[in-house]
């Protein structure tokens, strides 16, 4: 486990194909299956995401909710937004703090957050290098910026080839959502 030879890395996985978050979903049981902790947060989700029911119920996984309710970006009113930026704002630096307990940290969907401002890209930036040593750190979303692609350690894109969503086929439980 990373804490155990000192060396905690940053993973982003990224583009525009399926299979970000279901990536980091791995690479948190992997570690909470080796024995280590996962703190995991999901930015820019609601708290009925069907990964969620199954990530609560393995020991090691720490699961922390989000807003309730969450719209799309494009969905929000400017005053959403505002408020939106602070909450996550705020619950990013809780996370950063809480980190030191563990030995990965998950942010899904971060990138999203960062495009819109719900999150500061210096702040992220800054936590790369003041992060727990020994802390493995995965971040998942389409488009992250050149600087968080040089900073990290592994990148892993996504390229979507196809996607029934083209033909006007609307996310599927169990699949989507």
């Amino acid at each position: 486990m990373s804490r155990k030879d000192g060396v905690g890395l940053i993973h982003i996985y990224c583009g525009d194909g399926k299979g970000k978050t279901t990536a980091a979903i791995g690479q948190a049981v992997r570690c909470a299956g080796g024995g280590g902790r996962v703190l995991f947060f999901q930015f820019l989700k609601g708290n009925d995401s069907g990964e969620r029911a199954a990530l609560k119920v393995i020991p090691g996984i720490e699961l922390i909710d989000g807003p309730n309710d969450i719209k799309f970006v494009w969905n929000m009113t400017e005053n959403e937004k505002n408020e939106a930026s602070k909450y996550y704002k705020k619950k990013f630096e809780e996370l950063c703090a809480a980190s030191a307990g563990f030995d990965m940290l998950v942010f899904d969907e971060i990138i999203p957050a960062l495009k819109y401002g719900f999150v500061g890209s210096d702040d992220l930036l800054r936590f790369f290098s003041d992060k727990p040593k020994g802390l493995e750190l995965v971040l998942t979303g389409r488009d992250p910026e050149a600087g968080f692609v040089d900073a990290a350690d592994y990148v892993t894109r996504m390229e979507k080839v196809k996607h029934p969503f083209d033909k006007g086929i609307k996310m599927r439980k169990y699949i989507e959502i």
